[in-house]
């Protein structure tokens, strides 16, 4: 005996709708009342600030007097008179700044994840002292970034630093090196300074996340026999990608902002601006707010561009896992 199953029904049940009860309406009033305050605080200290930067772009302001500013529209992006396009997004050291920063971007977090995942397991393992070198690995992260930014220029100076003379004395190079003059080497150098400097930050990260895996999955791979590689390819990265993943993202917005450690380290080199040293030059030393506001805008967008693709697509690989 066959039965017909009509079309109007569907072969399963479709899910109710899930109605909020009092109780999580309550809920939900509280958590706004309680994030109202901070989400003023994030309007005032971020959102005016920006919205003036913005405002500033559109005009021609000058630093000598920030009163005095007509409204001149997008001629600080991109414009046309007679000689042609200018603006910002015609400018060739924007361009070259956007090129530096994104450069130092993806060669710096990529060393700090790849040195901070290694050092990480290392300190997870048991030893004699683990606890005195989990502290010493935190110093270069604790010290002020001027401050390192500053020890390592001397260090790699040319005439008396002492990375030349090492490397002299092992026979490794036959003239002193210009590290931070150079135009081949000044980018690398910023960068091995900001490895130093925040592979500690990274390491301690991955620490916490190792320290809060499960340990059952290491127990049945020990019993079964598999491969401590296999364990760490199939196993141990899978359950620190979501640790990654902050520590990747928390990076490259500090990387694309970045400063501090290149202004110290090369100043106003076109081998290493930053767009945050372009805009400053434009700000301050030549004294043009309308245009060093332009480039302050068009950092946050950029920022905020990868930000969102990189959460998106992060979000996207964890949901496919």
């Amino acid at each position: 005996m066959t039965t017909s199953i009509s079309r109007a029904q569907p072969f399963y049940d479709e899910p109710l709708p899930i109605k909020e009860t009092p109780v999580q309406r309550r809920r939900i009033r509280a958590a706004w009342l309680f994030l109202t305050p901070m989400l003023l605080c994030l309007l005032l200290v971020a959102g005016w600030p920006l919205l003036r930067t913005f405002w500033f772009s559109l005009t021609d302001t000058s630093l000598s007097d920030a009163g005095a500013g007509a409204f001149i529209g997008l001629s600080n992006y991109l414009a046309i008179d007679g000689d042609g396009w200018s603006g910002i997004l015609v400018d060739p050291l924007w361009w070259q700044a956007v090129r530096n920063t994104l450069h130092f971007t993806a060669v710096s977090v990529s060393l700090e994840i790849c040195i901070g995942l290694a050092v990480a397991l290392l300190l997870n393992v048991r030893f004699t002292g683990r606890a005195l070198v989990r502290a010493m690995i935190l110093i270069p992260w604790a010290i002020p970034t001027i401050v390192s930014a500053k020890i390592w220029a001397w260090m790699l100076n040319d005439q008396f630093g002492i990375i030349n003379h090492l490397m002299l004395g092992l026979g490794l190079i036959d003239a002193p090196l210009a590290w931070t003059a150079d135009a081949s080497l000044s980018m690398w150098a910023v960068i091995m300074v900001d490895v130093w400097k925040t592979v500690p930050f990274v390491a301690l990260l991955m620490l916490a996340a190792l320290q809060m895996l499960p340990g059952d999955c290491y127990e049945a791979a020990r019993v079964d026999g598999v491969h401590p590689l296999k364990v760490f390819w199939r196993v141990t990265l899978p359950l620190l990608m979501p640790a990654l993943l902050v520590a990747a993202i928390f990076r490259i917005l500090d990387s694309l902002r970045v400063f501090d450690v290149i202004y110290v380290l090369t100043s106003n080199s076109s081998s290493t601006m930053s767009m945050s040293i372009y805009a400053r030059q434009q700000l301050v030393e030549f004294q043009d707010v309308g245009y060093g506001s332009a480039a302050s805008t068009l950092l946050f967008l950029i920022v905020a561009v990868i930000a969102v693709l990189y959460l998106y697509l992060g979000r996207r690989q964890m949901e496919v896992r």
